[in-house]
C-alpha cells in the first residue's frame, strides 16, 4: 500500500471551517499523482508515454468532518485490476482516525487515437503490486 501526506487549506473549505465535498478530489488526484510517480519516478505518467490513465468514474464517502489546518494521511491502493482498467481506493485518516474514502476507476487509453487498450505488462504488473 502507497500512503502520502496533504493539509488542508482555508480555500479548500466552507464557511464553517469543514472541507468542501468536492475538494476531496483534489486531494485525491494528489495523492494519484503521488502514486503514479513511485512507481516510476523517472518518468511522466502525463506526458511521457503513449498511453494516457483518464478516470472514468470516481466517487467519494465522508465518515468525519475534515477540517482546516488537518493534516491527513491518504493511503493509496489498487481495488480492482482488469487488462485495460484499474480502481484505486484512497483511505483519508487524520492521525488514526478514518476520516473518509474515494475511489477512482481509470482506463487505458491510447492518446493519439483515445482507443481503449491493455495496459503494458510492465505498468500492469506495477499495479498488482498494490492489489488489496
Amino acid at each position: 500500500m502507497f500512503s502520502t501526506n496533504v493539509k488542508v487549506y482555508f480555500y479548500d473549505a466552507d464557511p464553517a471551517g469543514i472541507i468542501f465535498y468536492a475538494s476531496v478530489f483534489k486531494y485525491v488526484h494528489a495523492a494519484y499523482e503521488d502514486f503514479l510517480r513511485s512507481l516510476s519516478p523517472q518518468r511522466n505518467f502525463f506526458f511521457d508515454r503513449e498511453y494516457i490513465l483518464p478516470i472514468m468514474h470516481a466517487e467519494a464517502d465522508y465518515v468525519r468532518p475534515i477540517l482546516v489546518g488537518d493534516e491527513l494521511k491518504v493511503e493509496v491502493s489498487v481495488s480492482l485490476l482488469k487488462s485495460s482498467s484499474f480502481e484505486l481506493t484512497y483511505r483519508f485518516y487524520r492521525a488514526d482516525q478514518f476520516t473518509a474514502m474515494a475511489k477512482t476507476v481509470h482506463v487505458c487509453v491510447l492518446k493519439e487515437k483515445f482507443e481503449k487498450i491493455e495496459m503494458p505488462k510492465d505498468f500492469y504488473d506495477q499495479l498488482k503490486l498494490h492489489l488489496s
